[in-house]
This record gives C-alpha cells, structure tokens and sequence, in this order.
C-alpha cells in the first residue's frame, strides 16, 4: 500500500457523491449483434471521498496464480465482499444500477490497481461460464486508465479511457464471447480502483 499513500492525501476533503440516476450520458458500443459496452462518463461526480473510503478501510488482500509451473502475485490488490452492507453509497449505486439494467447486485469485489504497473490480462469474468448472456457494470474509482475488450476468438480490441466516477456496463454475450483488460501502461499513473458488482450465484437445481 506504500505505493499508494502518496496519491491521495488530498481526498478526504471532497464533496459528497451523487449518483446520476438519469443515465442520460450513456455511451453504447455494439460489439457485435449479442454484445454491448456502455460508457458513463462522470456517472458518480464527487467519486473522490469513496476512493478515499475505500483505499482506507476495504479489505485487501494480495491474491497469487499459477504462471506455468510457479506461484506470482498477481498485479493489483483485491477485496471481496458477499453483501454490501459495509458500503452505504456502493449499496445505493447497486440499488440504481438494479433498477436501471435488471439484475439485483447484491455482492461486489474490488480491484487495486497502485499504480501503472499494475495490470489485469485479457479475461471474462465467471458470470460468463455460467451464464450465456450478462449485465456486469463496474464502477471506476481515482486514476484515469485504459480498458480494453476484443473478441475471444480473436480481432481487434475496442478501447475506452475510463476515469474516476465513470462508469462502465458489459452486457449481453461480452463475458462469453469477448475477452477484457486494464493493460500496463508506459506512462506513470496515480492509483486506481474497479469496483465490480454482482448478483448472488443462482442456486443449483439438482436433475431429477
């Protein structure tokens, strides 16, 4: 967290959040005829005192993965919470974007990213393996950074510069057919968070 203290000394006098419950500034990309990305510029002004919340008191952890036949840290510090109790505002941003895209998200996970070293290579998340077609937004918290989606079977990537308060929604088949990314980048940049929600797992129905 030392990379971090530095950046953000001045957040905890901001003004209070608002959420912009109108989504007028919605910007859809149709990745194909089953796929979308909605860019929200400064769909939560005032986003700096969560930041400062956050970086603060989140929960973070350093997760490791196997890279061929060893162990490494991944690029970036993460937090996970099953419901969103601790968060009054993120509980209150979940309750729009609910109402707004459908889903009741209920669970959110949390991604730290120090500085621009730190990184996620391309993916999609789990919802996917599970589901054909999703709505996973995610809201960005601090430094502007890059995001990066292509298809998973491979083509040119379509890129978005997301900053603090903006928001980002992939819906339809993006977790399935589409893979995603917040590269390394060469150029220094401050800390920045993804704060991801999510509906609960749908129960198992056993056959029979």
């Amino acid at each position: 967290m030392d990379r971090v203290a530095a950046a953000h000394s001045d957040l905890f006098s901001v003004a209070p959040a608002s959420v912009d419950r109108t989504f007028t500034r919605a910007r859809r990309v149709e990745l194909d005829e089953t796929s979308w990305v909605e860019h929200l510029p400064g769909w939560l002004p005032g986003s700096d005192g969560l930041f400062a919340e956050l970086l603060a008191g989140a929960g973070w952890e350093q997760r490791t993965r196997w890279m061929y036949d060893k162990r490494v840290d991944e690029p970036r510090l993460t937090a996970e919470y099953p419901d969103l109790g601790p968060f009054p505002l993120l509980a209150e941003v979940a309750a729009v974007l609910g109402g707004h895209y459908g889903p009741a998200y209920e669970r959110l996970w949390i991604n730290l990213y120090r500085d621009h070293r730190d990184s996620t290579g391309w993916h999609g998340d789990g919802v996917g393996k599970r589901e054909a077609e999703s709505v996973v937004p995610v809201l960005s918290l601090g430094a502007a950074r890059r995001f990066l989606i292509k298809p998973a079977a491979g083509g040119p990537s379509v890129g978005f510069t997301v900053a603090g308060g903006d928001l980002v929604v992939m819906g339809g088949r993006a977790q399935r057919d589409w893979r995603h990314c917040a590269p390394k980048q060469a150029t220094p940049a401050g800390p920045r968070m993804s704060v991801n929600f999510a509906p609960s797992p749908r129960p198992v129905v056993p056959a029979g």
